[in-house]
C-alpha cells in the first residue's frame, strides 16, 4: 500500500504527516523528516513506499494554528499497538482542548489509578503527534513532563488550547 507524506511549515517549525491514501495517518511530528516521523511507528507498520502528496490531515494541522483544535480529533489515524496502547490513544482524543489532565488522572480515565507510569508511556509512544493529543497530559504539579517533539512545543500548544474556552470531559459547558 502507498503512503503519502506532506511536510508543511508552522509557527512551531516544520510539521509532517504519513498518511494512507485514504488519508489515515499514521505517523506526525514537529519534523521535516519523514524518517523521523516514522522512527515512531513499530518497525513492522512501517511502509516501504512513502511518496509526497497533498494530505487532507494538514488542512486540521493549519486549522489547529488558525484557532480550532476541534478539526484534528476528525482527522482518522491508523494506529498500530498493544491494546493498552490503542485504548489509551483513543482516551487521548477524548482530552478536550483547553482541559489538560495530569499522569494520575489520565491513568484514572484508562481504568488503573496506580498505572501512572503506563500512562506516562502510552504518551511516549504516540505515534501521530497533534492527531492523538498527548501533549494534553501534565505531571501533577502541571509541569510539562516532557514531549517527544520538545517541550518548548508542548508548551506553545497548550497555550494555544489555553486561549480557547475549555470544556469539560462530560460535554457540558465549563
Amino acid at each position: 500500500m502507498t503512503h503519502l507524506f506532506q511536510t508543511i511549515d508552522t509557527p512551531d517549525g516544520p510539521f509532517t504527516a504519513v498518511a494512507r491514501e485514504d488519508g489515515a495517518v499514521l505517523a506526525s511530528g514537529w519534523t521535516a523528516s519523514v524518517a523521523e516521523a516514522l522512527a515512531r511507528v513499530r518497525a513492522a507498520s512501517r511502509p516501504g513506499d512513502v511518496r509526497e502528496g497533498a494530505l487532507a490531515a494538514v488542512d486540521a494541522v493549519r486549522a489547529f494554528y488558525a484557532g480550532d483544535p476541534a478539526p484534528a480529533m476528525d482527522v482518522p489515524v491508523d494506529l498500530h499497538g498493544t491494546d493498552g496502547q490503542l485504548a489509551g490513544w483513543a482516551a487521548l482524543r477524548r482530552i478536550p482542548a483547553g482541559d489538560p489532565l495530569s499522569y494520575a488522572e489520565f491513568a484514572r480515565e484508562l481504568g488503573n489509578p496506580r498505572a501512572v507510569r503506563a500512562a506516562a508511556a502510552v504518551c511516549a509512544r504516540n505515534p501521530v503527534a497533534l492527531f492523538v493529543p498527548c501533549h494534553r497530559v501534565l505531571r501533577a504539579d502541571g509541569s510539562l513532563g516532557g514531549f517527544a517533539w520538545g517541550e518548548d512545543v508542548k508548551q506553545r500548544l497548550l497555550d494555544r488550547e489555553a486561549a480557547r474556552p475549555a470544556r469539560g470531559r462530560g460535554g457540558s459547558e465549563g
